[in-house]
């Protein structure tokens, strides 16, 4: 049975750390970097809601259901973005990634490629998942294209599943990647990695 606890993951120049309020300021500047909260399907903390989004978070981590971190570019030191697994259930060794947005400017990188290497990675190989899934809005056609380009198999949609920040209804489309898929996802990313190298 999975037991996900915080760690530091790092590799090509992009470390994910556990999110401490320390990392509260970071967080601002990164969801300001292109007005991220304006997007209406998704979750993104807006100016002033970056304390509850932590508290949220931290629940969920106290609760065993979530494990965040930010995401820091060594390069500049700059916290670039932010991730978790959510919806842990160690019973059938399963966790989802999401909860995931990058500062505007570090968005179309090798950025959420190395992320997904990270998680996916640390999921499968240390912590021994048989299926790691991941959802996004319907309307979030960019996350869903991204979703699919990481090798993932599309589940389905789940009607009228969840509330939006703004109050309306969501359907939700679930995507999964099974351990037995992930050697071929993983090869998939390590090349897409490489090419954003050259």
């Amino acid at each position: 049975m999975i037991d996900p606890r915080p760690v530091v993951l790092e590799r090509s120049g992009i470390r994910l750390e556990p999110l401490t309020e320390e990392h509260l300021p970071g967080i601002e500047q990164t969801a300001a970097d292109g007005e991220l909260w304006k997007l209406w399907f998704t979750g993104v903390p807006g100016p002033g809601e970056v304390q509850r989004w932590y508290d949220l978070a931290m629940t969920g981590l106290r609760d065993g259901t979530r494990l965040p971190w930010i995401v820091r570019e060594l390069s500049t030191g700059r916290i670039v973005g932010s991730t978790s697994y959510h919806d842990i259930v160690p019973a059938v060794d399963r966790v989802e990634i999401g909860y995931t947005f990058y500062a505007q400017s570090r968005q179309r990188t090798s950025v959420n490629t190395t992320c997904k290497l990270l998680l996916l990675s640390h999921a499968f190989d240390t912590l021994g998942c048989k299926v790691v899934g991941l959802r996004t809005d319907n309307f979030n056609f960019r996350s869903q294209r991204a979703i699919e380009a990481l090798g993932a198999k599309k589940d389905g949609v789940i009607r009228h599943h969840q509330s939006r920040k703004d109050g309306s209804v969501r359907d939700t489309v679930m995507y999964s990647i099974l351990a037995s898929e992930w050697p071929d996802v993983k090869r998939h990313l390590e090349l897409r990695l490489a090419r954003h190298r050259q």
